[in-house]
């Protein structure tokens, strides 16, 4: 007996055929020559296909890869793993594994439990919980300077956090101890150059694009105090505001104390030390900042010096994703050569009126950037924004560096998981569901546009 109900795709699975259509509309509709056109289509089947979700983004990386070698050149589709970019993630991956290995990791966490904490935190379990919220939230924030890729970051700090929340009896203050440390680790990666991802694809796209680099200091100092500081108080805030904990709620008692260091962990410290002291000076030596990230890694597995197995750590590591940001690199630098996003430039300068200021201009390019990631999700808009806004820079005679830097401070202003890989790793932990990571995701979002960026734009502005 055949059953009544009638079987629909999910919209996941329509992505696939929405993807072919889509290029398929837009290389026969798009107003640009045939190769602009050509790798315009290319550009809109990947973000269908990342944004529908329904294959793997490293495997839509691999497509786009082949994709372009075939219309245009393997020199173009590969560009990107000649790309220092994307050889920072790759040495990234491989110090969150070893960090993680050697066991800094989690006895970090353990100490700032131990140091936030009154000496008898369940005679005051409401007290605890704020302290344990801001303390756990600024450590994930401290975090963002020695482990550059956010996926790691709430990897290894989401176990400590959620044993943290075991001791107390209220699933509020359970999901307040997780979303704080958990969001300010995320959202703290755009304050600083070497935070994550999405810094490093601008960065790579701006080298290939304009020739041009963002040292790691000026960085740290234009966005650090709003993107990170700030960040750090708003995330907070919101986060209580919304889990404040009941008059009743009670706190597991648990022993005191804080074992110390092993030497594996005291040496893991002074290595990712040394990569940041290469980071913080680059204003001295000029290096890139891969040269930090390289030096940890090697002093990682140096014999007799380090602390991990180069086979057992590496073997463990998802290299996956540098097809993902491989694939992104091609796409901002095949809109560039097409001349596609010097035309989209030309559109966007429409909307910006002639005598407009540079905050007006920053403005639009951070709100313009914001629409764009509804569409298509973080990653997927650095590939089309930043050699937009650089081209855009350029006719508009305003300087380059706070015009990325304001596209780029939109990537830290998502709504939904799709818009970010991390988000979707969040959603793996069983203490939250989707409805509640898009709220409170959301609420933070509105919160840092209406508080955080006309700060951080103005001192964009001021600066130059």
């Amino acid at each position: 007996m055949r059953s009544s109900r009638s079987w629909a795709p999910s919209p996941a699975a329509l992505s696939i055929p929405v993807a072919i259509l889509a290029a398929a509309a837009v290389r026969i509709a798009a107003p640009f020559a045939p190769a602009g056109a050509t790798m315009l289509s290319i550009t809109t089947l990947c973000i269908v296909l990342w944004v529908g979700n329904v294959v793997p983004p490293a495997y839509t990386g691999v497509l786009c890869l082949g994709l372009v070698g075939l219309a245009f050149s393997l020199d173009l589709a590969l560009a990107g793993f000649s790309s220092p970019a994307t050889w920072l993630i790759a040495f990234g991956l491989v110090m969150g594994e070893a960090t993680r290995r050697s066991g800094l990791a989690e006895w970090a966490g353990r100490w700032v439990i131990h140091r936030v904490t009154l000496d008898s935190p369940s005679a005051a379990p409401r007290r605890t919980y704020r302290r344990l919220l801001f303390g756990l939230s600024a450590a994930g924030l401290l975090l963002v300077l020695v482990i550059p890729v956010g996926i790691v970051r709430v990897l290894v700090l989401a176990p400590v956090v959620l044993e943290v929340g075991e001791r107390f009896d209220s699933r509020r203050v359970k999901l307040g101890l997780f979303f704080g440390p958990i969001l300010t680790t995320y959202l703290g990666t755009f304050a600083v150059l070497t935070g994550g991802s999405p810094n490093i694809i601008v960065l790579g796209v701006l080298e290939s694009v304009a020739g041009t680099s963002i040292p790691w200091t000026e960085w740290f100092v234009l966005m650090f105090p709003v993107m990170g500081v700030g960040r750090l108080f708003l995330v907070v805030g919101v986060v209580y505001a919304m889990y404040r904990p009941p008059a009743a709620v009670e706190m597991e008692e648990t022993a005191s104390g804080l074992r110390s260091m092993t030497g594996d962990e005291r040496r893991m410290l002074g290595f990712l030390a040394a990569g940041v002291a290469v980071w913080v000076t680059d204003v001295f030596h000029g290096f890139h900042p891969v040269y930090g990230a390289l030096l940890v890694v090697v002093l990682v597995f140096l014999p007799r010096v380090g602390i991990a197995d180069f086979e057992e750590t590496v073997g463990e590591v998802d290299f996956s994703i540098l097809f993902f940001v491989a694939a992104v690199l091609a796409i901002g630098e095949g809109l560039t050569r097409t001349n596609v996003a010097a035309a989209l430039a030309e559109g966007a300068l429409t909307v910006v009126p002639t005598d407009a200021s540079t905050s007006v201009v920053l403005a639009i390019v951070f709100l313009a950037t914001v629409a764009l990631m509804v569409v298509m999700g973080g990653l997927a808009a650095v590939s089309v924004a930043t050699p937009i806004v650089v081209a855009l820079a350029a006719d508009t005679g305003i300087p380059l560096v706070p015009v990325v830097l304001a596209s780029t401070a939109a990537l830290g202003v998502p709504f939904f998981p799709y818009q970010s890989a991390v988000l979707v790793v969040i959603l793996a932990f069983d203490i939250v569901d989707a409805r509640e990571l898009i709220r409170v995701a959301s609420v933070v979002a509105v919160a840092t546009v209406l508080v955080l960026m006309p700060l951080q734009l103005g001192i964009l502005s001021v600066a130059f």
